[in-house]
């Protein structure tokens, strides 16, 4: 049976991608999550006062790709630790955020963004900043069809991830249980 997740990292086009590429997502589509304005047009949300963050949602199927196998994803595909930021995105609308449609994903999540932060602030970078929350209260708006599968209809379009280059640690299977 499949299941559903929602990421936001910075713009989406470069996001869906990654997770489209990924063996056991069934699915991919691109919207607006996190907001309050009702069915926000792109023109709106870029400019902040929507509160929504450019999305991706993942169809997946969890006997294939874990739950935890998309978060280590999510969290080297772009910088966590950059508010409202990535790259030369800068936004509201552009920042790092997770909506986890099950109390399982949503410990996950937190878990993960433990493990990682542990070894970021090893490192020297700064704290995590992402957004974790359950998905239950925010609506899932679309995007507009020019933005679905945007890198496969314009595969030199922009693409911009500002990843921090470190890797998500490996860790033992039984731990990366949805």
């Amino acid at each position: 049976m499949s299941e559903r997740a929602y990421f936001a990292t910075g713009c989406f086009w470069g996001a869906e991608r990654r997770f489209w590429q990924m063996p056991g997502v069934e699915s991919t589509s691109v919207g607006y999550m996190g907001g309050a304005r009702p069915n926000p047009s792109y023109e709106q949300v870029c400019t902040g006062v929507t509160g929504h963050a450019e999305s991706v949602e993942v169809v997946f199927d969890p006997s294939v790709v874990t739950y935890q196998r998309l978060l280590e994803e999510f969290w080297t595909m772009h910088d966590p630790t950059s508010l409202n930021k990535q790259g030369g995105d800068i936004g509201t609308q552009y920042r790092s955020a997770i909506f986890a449609t099950t109390p399982e994903q949503l410990l996950t999540a937190i878990n993960s963004k433990d493990v990682y932060e542990e070894v970021l602030l090893s490192n020297g970078l700064d704290p995590i900043c992402t957004e974790i929350q359950e998905a239950e209260g925010h609506t899932y708006w679309l995007a507009e069809e020019y933005h679905q599968k945007y890198l496969k209809k314009n595969p030199n379009g922009y693409d911009c991830h500002s990843s921090t280059g470190i890797a998500f640690p490996a860790i033992e299977s039984s731990a990366g249980a949805n």
